[in-house]
């Protein structure tokens, strides 16, 4: 039987130790799989989902039940009939239901017995027709189809979505229906008759379901429009404009984990664009920096609000945009642009910027994570004169010691172009 691989937590991940133009070293990640939650705000719901990381995008997948051979005669639906044994009863258990306001899905299927035996059945199938053909339920006709976003607590724990070599194992009781279509547990159902040829064969794969492109992609913990932080949890929206919902993580460090691992890509890619650009640029027309920054606004009666921007540091000027500029003219829509010797830029909390030490330790796991800290601690502005400012919030403490560096090498190369 073909058995679903499932990559724990945090596993299979490669790097590569580089230097970036600030100077600093450290590691790049290149791929990156493992397991997550995706929550949906309309449902209130979290569904399993693998994730996968390369360099330039990031993939989630959805767990499906996919036909491998045979005929198959409706699409994603499979009629089974299943005999009840004398010396056992069917094998499985169902959840849910319309007074818990969930749909009846299968929540435990039994080893060896009945509907483990036809190959057919599968944990976190919905049940959308069921028929008994013999008094007392002797034979049933069950029709079903597996949801790919059921709840995760109708199905098995997260990090073991429907292995399929073992269906015994316990799921959570919440909602539990109390219907167990099984006999006694010590006797085993007879071997079943062999299939036919022509008869369908059905197996739970990981499918992909939502691709986010990383070039000029951005990375968010907090609250849409507000300073407020998700607890491990962040959203990746692709430039344009598509996103993965909210990812869910058992804890703050994998949560951390993986949004270093997409942000040090996203980061790459974007060097290695602004080494094409200049490429074709004057020695006073190059970009030294650019991406993505929450800037926060004066609120309303409500509180702060906050906006995206895409922040860059190109020859002598400091640009924000609300877009990221993909054309030599968009470069002349910015939404603000400052000549540089009249910026000067802060770090609200320098410490955490200029210790590079404590940023090897922070990555290492060795010292208490800045992303638990105070919002203040992953902030900068930008004081213009006549008393104007912008204050930017970023993700991660690699970040904000990007941008500082940036800021001071564009202020250096615009000094040497002045003398």
């Amino acid at each position: 039987m073909h058995q679903v691989a499932l990559i724990p937590h945090g596993a299979t991940q490669s790097g590569r130790l580089n230097k970036d133009d600030c100077g600093r070293y450290n590691i790049t990640f290149r791929t990156k799989s493992g397991i997550a939650l995706l929550y949906n705000e309309e449902t209130n719901n979290t569904y399993d989902v693998c994730l996968k990381l390369t360099k330039e995008v990031l993939t989630i997948q959805k767990l499906d039940v996919v036909c491998t051979s045979g005929s198959e005669s409706q699409v994603n639906h499979r009629t089974v009939v299943l005999r009840r044994q004398t010396t056992g009863g069917l094998g499985l258990s169902i959840k849910g239901g319309a007074e818990h306001n969930v749909p009846v899905v299968i929540s435990k299927i039994f080893k060896d017995q009945v509907a483990d035996q036809t190959g057919k059945l599968f944990v976190g199938d919905a049940v959308l027709q069921v028929h008994l053909l013999r008094t007392a339920g002797d034979e049933v006709t069950i029709t079903v189809r597996y949801l790919r976003e059921v709840p995760s607590f109708l199905k098995l724990p997260l990090g073991s979505p429907g292995l399929s070599t073992d269906h015994s194992r316990v799921s959570s009781p919440l909602f539990d229906s109390g219907l167990h279509l099984n006999g006694n547990g010590n006797n085993t159902a007879p071997s079943p008759p062999l299939p036919s040829a022509n008869e369908p064969k059905y197996e739970k794969r990981w499918l992909d379901a939502v691709s986010i492109p990383l070039l000029m992609a951005r990375v968010s913990r907090y609250k849409a429009g507000t300073d407020k932080l998700r607890s491990n949890c962040f959203e990746v929206f692709a430039l344009d404009g598509a996103n993965t919902n909210i990812l869910q993580f058992c804890t703050a460090a994998e949560s951390t984990d993986w949004l270093q691992a997409i942000s040090t890509n996203i980061n790459d890619l974007t060097q290695e664009n602004i080494k094409i650009i200049n490429k074709y640029c004057s020695s006073d027309d190059q970009i030294v920096h650019m991406g993505w920054a929450c800037e926060s606004l004066e609120g309303t009666t409500a509180g702060r609000t906050s906006a995206f921007k895409f922040l860059a540091l190109r020859g002598p000027y400091f640009y924000i945009f609300r877009n990221p500029p993909i054309s030599a003219a968009d470069w002349g829509q910015a939404e603000t642009t400052y000549n540089l010797y009249e910026v000067l830029f802060k770090v609200h909390k320098l410490w955490m910027a200029e210790d590079c030490w404590l940023q090897a330790r922070l990555y290492l796991g060795l010292e208490h994570s800045p992303e638990q800290q105070d919002n203040e601690s992953l902030c900068f502005s930008i004081l213009v004169g006549h008393g104007q400012s912008h204050t930017f919030r970023v993700e991660l403490a690699t970040d904000l010691a990007i941008w500082e560096k940036s800021f001071q090498r564009a202020v250096f190369l615009e000094v040497q172009r002045i003398r």
